[in-house]
């Protein structure tokens, strides 16, 4: 079994800004995200079987949906301000109609639904514990950050990936690439 996801993966070019931004949020109890391996995901698989991995690829090379231009920026937190546990950067572009199209390819394949509505985000840090009198800060910050503008990208790629946990952190490798065109 391995452990997989579907995703897009962010301009190149935005590492620098997101390490950066990270940095603002460095005297907190945060896990944070490689800059390098920031993603938004589409769906997370979970454990797959290595034998689904080409039908999967199959399935998604049926994408319909077209390239588009997406806007990453704005910063916020899930659940909510008052109990963070994500700290995210948002995405703006045709992302609902891309999830929506590979929700659709997967259903043959009986993956559990998102039951929430789908958010398109890239995960910057996993918060850890925040000390009652850190919350006022941290979320101070996030405030004067959420109209933050990291930049645009153009969305013509997306990518089933394999997660490998490691203690310094996940590893991540493509197993398809699914160019939208």
């Amino acid at each position: 079994m391995i452990r997989t996801f579907i995703a897009v993966e962010l301009d190149p070019g935005f590492t620098e800004r997101i390490r950066e931004l990270q940095a603002r949020f460095s005297g907190f109890d945060l896990k944070f995200v490689d800059p390098e391996l920031v993603h938004i995901t589409l769906k997370f698989l979970g454990n797959v079987d290595e034998l689904r991995v080409s039908p999967l690829s199959a399935a998604l090379d049926s994408i319909t949906c077209e390239p588009f231009e997406a806007k990453i920026g704005g910063l916020g937190v899930f659940p909510k301000p008052s109990n963070p546990r994500i700290l995210w950067l948002g995405a703006t572009g045709n992302f609902k109609v891309l999830h929506d199209n590979v929700e659709e390819l997967l259903e043959p394949f009986k993956f559990e639904k998102d039951d929430r509505e789908f958010t398109a985000h890239a995960t910057l840090a996993r918060i850890k514990f925040l000390k009652k009198e850190q919350k006022t800060t941290f979320i101070n910050i996030v405030k004067e950050l959420k109209d933050i503008e990291i930049g645009t990208m153009w969305v013509n790629k997306v990518l089933l990936k394999k997660s490998t946990l490691t203690p310094k952190g996940p590893i991540y490798e493509t197993l398809h690439t699914v160019y939208m065109d």
